[in-house]
């Protein structure tokens, strides 16, 4: 553990003591992380309680309860039990973009049971591991690409626009057939949806935006379809009868914002860690065939997506200690279940030779991530070729300076200043 870690750490855990004392139905949840390296010291003192515990939710409302689920159990639990409902037109949905109810922004993620079902399977194919290797070859030369640009620019360059961003970016582009010369466009667009400080008509009409940019792509595709994910969906829906113009677009919303923004902060955070720590990177550098368990480490440890996992209860259930009544809005606090003493023992420190099975950085159940398998191939590649190529790459800034993601929903580095 760095002095940075060491440092944060000690502060979480301080702050955590005294916070764990005080009665949890008065406090509103935190949502901004301390430190890069620690969890909230709040959600730290909610583990240490051994149960959900309620609390308020400051975009629900005045006084609106949630239930703060914070245990790796309890997580697994909420997101493996069908009476704990993602659908966002359920009443009092948290965190919503799309909630009205019969609202038509309405994507995979807000489904449940056998609409979520047929949805999903429609276009898992597009993400099995035999094609994810397919794609492997492409990748490496995107990674490359980037890395020549880079290298070939001035110093210092920002991590985050060379490499952190495009790679991702243009790899689902591709995957989808959405031309990447729109890049500014989408990217603006999920920045604005991701942005905590955005209003709700802010964050409505950049998700309009971009579900119109992408339905007028699809109607192209559709007097033409094209070999890629969108052309094929086309294709095989309309054989299967259930071909609907609006429910493609959304998918490929949901596709092209999940598939560059969270790869995007991984790689910033996962390149952080490594140039915190020579002789890890040196290790790898070493024996690249270390890098899948380090890469699943670097997930756990950081945990990117910390409020996405949020559920409704549809019936009373007994949680954990808890009970937790219909209607009743839970919100799962994964960063700090994903270190938790039970499954992860010594999770406060980054352990690249841990291999982190049953982490939730990419959630659990029906509803967990439908591009892992990329998302785990992208990083590998990613982390990989700059240890090779840029032996000597380091942060410009000291790491504390670094404008980490506090007002995201999805945590990272706005910019990552290096040189070599």
């Amino acid at each position: 553990m760095t002095s940075t870690e060491r440092a944060s750490t000690a502060a979480a855990t301080a702050t955590a003591t005294a916070t764990a004392t005080v009665t949890a139905a008065a406090q509103e949840l935190e949502i901004a992380r301390a430190c890069p390296y620690s969890p909230n010291a709040q959600h730290i003192a909610f583990q240490q309680q051994g149960r959900p515990v309620k609390v308020t939710l400051a975009t629900l409302g005045p006084g609106a309860p949630v239930w703060a689920v914070s245990n790796h159990a309890d997580i697994r639990t909420m997101l493996n039990d069908a009476r704990f409902s993602a659908d966002r037109q359920q009443q009092g949905f948290p965190f919503q973009v799309d909630g009205q109810p019969g609202n038509f922004r309405r994507t995979m993620i807000s489904m449940d049971g056998a609409e979520h079902r047929e949805v999903r399977r429609s276009v898992t194919g597009e993400f099995t591991l035999k094609r994810m290797k397919a794609l492997q070859p492409r990748i490496q030369q995107i990674v490359d690409d980037c890395i020549d640009t880079m290298l070939a620019g001035p110093k210092p360059a920002d991590l985050v626009s060379a490499l952190a961003l495009p790679v991702p970016s243009l790899v689902i582009c591709e995957q989808l057939g959405v031309p990447y010369e729109g890049h500014d466009f989408f990217q603006s667009r999920s920045h604005m949806l991701l942005l905590r400080g955005a209003s709700a008509e802010e964050r409505l009409r950049a998700l309009d935006e971009l579900i119109d940019f992408l339905g007028d792509l699809i109607t192209e595709k559709e007097a033409e379809p094209t070999d890629d994910l969108l052309g094929r969906q086309i294709v095989k829906l309309r054989e299967a009868g259930t071909y609907r113009h609006q429910d493609l677009a959304r998918m490929a919303f949901l596709l092209l914002v999940a598939g560059h923004e969270t790869t995007a902060n991984m790689i910033s955070l996962g390149t952080m860690a490594l140039l915190d720590r020579p002789a890890d990177a040196d290790a790898l550098r070493a024996d690249p065939s270390r890098l899948p368990v380090a890469v699943e480490e670097l997930l756990r440890y950081f945990t990117i997506a910390e409020f996405i996992p949020t559920r409704v209860a549809t019936e009373d259930v007994e949680l954990g200690g808890s009970l937790i009544k219909a209607g009743d809005v839970l919100v799962a606090l994964c960063n700090v279940a994903n270190r938790d003493p039970s499954v992860f023992p010594d999770g406060d420190t980054l352990d690249l030779q841990r291999g982190a099975r049953h982490q939730l950085a990419f959630g659990f159940g029906a509803h967990q991530c439908l591009g892992q398998n990329l998302a785990r191939m992208e990083l590998e590649i990613v982390y990989s070729t700059l240890l090779r190529r840029i032996p000597t790459l380091r942060s410009a800034i000291p790491t504390r300076e670094l404008p980490f993601k506090h007002d995201a929903d999805i945590y990272g580095i706005h910019a990552f200043p290096v040189t070599w």
